[in-house]
């Protein structure tokens, strides 16, 4: 009889260094690159659509900057005068153009009212807006993680349900109204422990700043925790019925090698892109902050300079929302390639 040959998949051998049934780190490399490329591209449609909308909207508003620079009492020759000088009485799209070449060059103007560069007035925001966001954005996850691991293995008990509660009146009570309510307890109502207004920068006083800082990153961050929290307690609570899970609990792994080290990271897709979102969001949102509380941040500058007419201003801070904005989701992407393993074997 001849004999019967069972015919065996062939094998791959994985590089030195790699697992096997891992993508080699040359390709994921690769998918990076790729990705980091297509998100360049994107960034700069955005930012030409974004700039250019905000250049047509500011142009259509009521008011004239030449009147504002040149004061209520100006003559109309030298109301004239400030329009020329100042190029407003060219047309819209070849100021757009003139400004777009400036900035490729670094040059983003003058403010109209007080002549500062607007990379020198941006300088001098951005990191004050900065610090509140990623302070807000880092306490609002140290509070929303552990309670929403704790929740999804726990669901229905006293921490749950009280944190949901909180959460619910903390998500609806506007900012302003929880910042007056923080004011009234720790900045002269009640006590006196820390101020109600101004800011310190770290580099003067990093005790001051801190004292500076606790109030408006506690009324930025309550919002954000309370939609962090229920947002990563349902993915958990779906991730804990999967059958991996079963698999993790039938070979006698414990509760918290499960909850930490197999739900938790799939679960967190979500919350990693809402927080992006909420930091560019944050970047050029928080003026009722920055106003109830005196900051000099960038929300501040962008609404002042638009009472103000001050056009260069405004497209130098709507500019750097947007780059923001689109740099943030190209971190996010980046961040799913070491997360999640299929979105690199789809790279």
């Amino acid at each position: 009889m001849a004999e019967m040959t069972i015919a065996t998949p062939p094998t791959t051998t994985a590089p030195p260094g790699e697992a096997p049934g891992r993508a080699p780190r040359g390709g994921r490399r690769k998918a990076a690159v790729r990705r980091i490329r297509r998100r360049l591209v994107h960034l700069l449609i955005v930012l030409i659509a974004v700039t250019f909308l905000s250049f047509v909207v500011i142009d259509l508003l009521p008011g004239d900057a030449a009147v504002v620079v040149a004061g209520d009492n100006a003559t109309p020759a030298q109301v004239a005068q400030v329009r020329a000088d100042l190029g407003l009485d060219r047309p819209m799209l070849v100021r757009y153009v003139d400004w777009l070449g400036g900035v490729v060059t670094g040059d983003l103007g003058r403010s109209f009212r007080t002549g500062q560069p607007v990379t020198e007035a941006l300088a001098q925001r951005i990191p004050v807006t900065f610090e509140l966001t990623i302070i807000a954005q880092v306490l609002a996850l140290l509070v929303a993680v552990p309670l929403a691991v704790y929740s999804a293995y726990r669901p229905g008990r006293f921490v749950d349900r009280t944190s949901m509660t909180i959460g619910f009146g903390a998500a609806a009570m506007p900012q302003f109204v929880f910042g007056m309510v923080l004011i009234v307890l720790f900045a002269g109502g009640l006590t006196s422990i820390l101020p109600a207004t101004g800011y310190t920068s770290f580099f003067t006083d990093p005790l001051d700043n801190i004292r500076t800082i606790i109030l408006p990153c506690l009324t930025l961050m309550i919002a954000e925790a309370a939609v962090y929290r229920q947002l990563l307690r349902s993915d958990m609570i779906s991730t804990l019925q999967e059958d991996y899970i079963l698999m993790a609990r039938s070979k006698g792994l414990g509760p918290r090698t499960i909850l930490l080290r197999h739900a938790l990271r799939p679960s967190s897709f979500s919350l990693i892109t809402l927080s992006g979102v909420n930091i560019g969001r944050l970047l050029g949102g928080t003026v009722i902050v920055e106003t109830l509380f005196a900051i000099p941040g960038l929300g501040q500058m962008i609404v002042q300079a638009v009472f103000n007419r001050d056009y260069m201003l405004l497209q130098g801070g709507l500019l750097f929302v947007a780059v923001a904005y689109v740099v943030i989701n190209m971190i996010i992407d980046l961040l799913y390639l070491v997360l999640d393993p299929r979105v690199r074997r789809d790279a």
